[in-house]
C-alpha cells in the first residue's frame, strides 16, 4: 500500500492518476473529505496514524504556509511508528545551495535530513520550476494582461509535473532508486520570456511579460529560493527523467499544447 500526500496537488493529482492505471493499491491522504481516501492533517498526529497504517510507502509532498520541516518530521514520526519502509520526498531543486547569506530550501534540506535519519529507505526529487505554473496566470492571459516575471533572464530547464510525478511512481514502487537524490528537470534551459513565447505561439494569442520584484511579503526563505534562481543557479539540465523512464524529458511546448484548452476557456 502506498500513501499519497498531497493527493490533490500538483504532482500529487498525476501520482494517483498513474497509480490508479497500473493498478497499484494505494491510499490518497488529504485535509478535504476525498472518496475512498483518508483525510488527515500534518498537525494532527492521530490523524497521520490513521493515514500511515498498513501502509508500504509514502510520497510526501508538504506545502507549510510558513516554510517548516515540521510537517516532514511529524510525517516521519508517524511512518517510523507504523513500520512503513520508504519515503520518497518532493523537495525542490538547489536545496542546501548557498546564496545570499542564506542556504536554499533550508526547510526542505531539513525535511530531507530529517528522513535520512529515520533509517527508512528513502529518494528525493528535486524539481525546478514546473511548468505548469504559467496556470497561476491564466486569467491574466485571458485578459490580455502581462503576467509577472520574477527571475528574470536566467534560465531554467522547467520541468512537466507528470514527469516528477512518473520519476517518483518509479521509485514508489521499485528499489533501484532508493538512497538517490534527483535533479528532475525538463530536457531544454528556457527563460520565463522563452515560455511566454512558446505559450503565445501554442495559444495564437499575445502572451506578454513585465520584470517584478519579490514581494517584501513573502517569507525569507522564497525570497533567497528565488534569488539563487535569478542569479541563474538552476541553469542546468540532467539526464535523470529519460535514464529513469526510459523515454526523452517532456518539452514546455508539449505541456503547452496539453494544456491549451485550460488557457482558452473562460476562467
Amino acid at each position: 500500500m502506498i500513501l499519497v500526500t498531497g493527493a490533490t496537488g500538483t504532482i500529487g493529482s498525476h501520482v494517483v492518476r498513474l497509480l490508479t492505471e497500473r493498478g497499484v493499491p494505494f491510499r490518497a491522504m488529504s485535509r478535504r473529505e476525498l472518496p475512498g481516501g483518508v483525510r488527515a492533517d500534518f498537525d494532527d498526529p492521530a490523524s497521520l496514524a490513521r493515514a500511515v497504517a498498513d501502509v508500504d510507502a509514502v510520497f510526501l509532498v508538504t506545502v507549510p504556509p510558513v516554510p517548516t520541516a515540521d510537517h516532514d518530521v511529524a510525517l516521519v514520526t508517524a511512518a517510523r511508528a507504523a513500520g512503513v519502509r520508504k519515503i520518497v520526498k518532493l523537495s525542490a531543486i538547489g536545496s542546501g545551495e548557498r546564496f545570499d547569506g542564506a542556504t536554499v530550501g533550508a526547510w526542505h534540506l531539513a525535511g530531507e535530513k530529517a528522513i535520512e535519519a529515520s533509517g527508512l529507505a528513502w529518494t528525493m526529487l528535486r524539481p525546478p520550476s514546473f511548468a505548469s505554473n504559467f496556470l497561476w496566470y491564466r486569467t491574466a492571459i485571458q485578459a490580455g494582461e502581462p503576467v509577472p516575471n520574477l527571475t528574470g533572464d536566467s534560465r531554467q530547464a522547467v520541468v512537466d509535473p507528470g514527469d516528477v510525478a512518473a520519476v517518483a511512481v518509479a521509485a514508489l514502487t521499485g528499489d533501484a532508486h532508493d538512497g538517490q537524490r534527483y535533479d528532475v528537470t525538463g530536457p531544454e534551459l528556457l527563460t520565463f520570456a522563452d515560455q511566454a513565447a512558446i505559450l503565445e505561439r501554442v495559444l495564437e494569442r499575445p502572451v506578454g511579460t513585465i520584470d517584478a520584484h519579490v514581494s517584501d511579503g513573502l517569507p525569507a526563505e522564497v525570497v533567497t529560493g528565488i534569488g539563487w534562481a535569478r542569479a541563474g543557479g538552476a541553469a542546468y539540465a540532467t539526464d535523470h527523467v529519460p535514464r529513469i523512464l526510459g523515454r526523452p524529458a517532456r518539452t514546455f511546448e508539449q505541456w503547452a499544447r496539453d494544456h491549451r484548452e485550460a488557457f482558452a476557456a473562460a476562467p
